[in-house]
């Protein structure tokens, strides 16, 4: 958690220097819900998330400096570049991305829960979205395919209050998203996002069940976003100060820490040397992003399919290609 708060601060700085480009979500705030949800999965689990994603890669393990060169967009990036803030995955760790479109990621990982069952692999999907997909058509889809075909997976909503600008409660006619699954048959219940071992319990058992009962569920995390919906958004025309402050006093972070020292689980010695360890890794991943290479322009239709015949279909999106070129070449005007 502690890692996930300095690295998002460390990435609006960064995004503010212009060293980070387009689009760009940030979960600050939001870490009791990602790393209790995401802690519980097994190695070959598979996870999935929507584009509010940096957090859910680190918690999942994926190298903090393979992450920060993504959002660089320089080859040393989880994706060499090319899938950036919101498109972060990591095969390697059965993270299938960071997704752009609400709720685009919800079908595949159906699917993903279908390939599992059909495999015989006794394995679980975990697959993140926001409160506001909860209202789109590819929710009641995904959710009526798992609860046909006993799909092993949970669909876990960060209900952080707000749908861009939008409250859950002037979007949603039922705002208690969770109850939801009871149109599918389908078990739901909601957790306090802000208390880690709470969301951890809920999402270790609902996992388990998923396993061992080929069970699909709706896991509801009540959390809040300490920024805007995005870098661009300041945060502050749909909501006050004071209901921004209000969530702060129950920060994720400070609470645990809290309850870990009242408890004896660790002591300020500990708690000062994480907050230092994780501030000399963040500092490694910006550096190690700056020296990652960019990848070259004519290089971007690479590595996008397995099909082995891909290269030669999409060698007609280098520069120029169509008349035998392989440079871009300026003409007297600079163009």
């Amino acid at each position: 958690m502690a890692l996930i708060r300095v690295f998002e601060e460390e990435v609006e700085r960064q995004y503010k220097r212009a060293r980070i480009g387009g689009y760009c979500h940030l979960a600050s705030g939001q870490e009791g819900a990602t790393v209790g949800a995401v802690h519980p999965l097994l190695e070959h689990d598979l996870l999935f998330s929507s584009y509010r994603t940096h957090g859910m890669a680190l918690a999942r393990g994926v190298d903090p400096d393979a992450v920060m060169a993504e959002l660089f967009g320089r080859e040393g990036g989880s994706a060499h570049g090319r899938g950036g803030s919101m498109h972060l995955l990591d095969f390697s760790k059965g993270f299938l991305g960071g997704w752009g479109i609400v709720t685009g990621q919800l079908p595949l990982a159906t699917g993903a829960a279908l390939a599992l069952n059909y495999r015989g692999k006794p394995n679980a999907v975990l697959c993140e979205l926001g409160d506001a997909a909860t209202n789109m058509g590819a929710w009641h889809e995904s959710l009526n395919l798992a609860g046909i075909w006993d799909l092993p997976i949970v669909f876990l909503i960060l209900n952080n209050q707000y749908g861009m600008g939008t409250t859950v409660e002037k979007a949603s006619a039922e705002p208690e998203l969770y109850k939801r699954a009871s149109a599918f048959k389908m078990h739901g219940e909601r957790v306090d996002g802000q208390d880690v071992e709470a969301v951890l319990g809920a999402a270790d058992r609902l996992l388990r069940r998923a396993r061992e009962e080929r069970k699909p569920s709706v896991l509801e995390v009540l959390t809040y976003r300490y920024r805007g919906h995005s870098v661009a958004d300041p945060g502050t025309s749909y909501r006050t100060e004071v209901e921004i402050e209000s969530w702060k006093e129950r920060d994720p972070i400070a609470l645990y820490r809290q309850r870990l020292l009242d408890e004896r689980r660790v002591g300020e010695a500990q708690i000062e040397a994480i907050d230092a360890r994780v501030e000399k890794r963040v500092e490694h991943a910006v550096a190690f992003a700056e020296a990652s290479p960019e990848p070259p322009t004519d290089s971007l239709p690479e590595h996008l399919y397995g099909d082995p015949d891909s290269a030669r279909q999409f060698s007609r999106m280098r520069p120029g290609s169509p008349f035998g070129e392989r440079e871009l070449v300026l003409d007297g005007l600079g163009r």
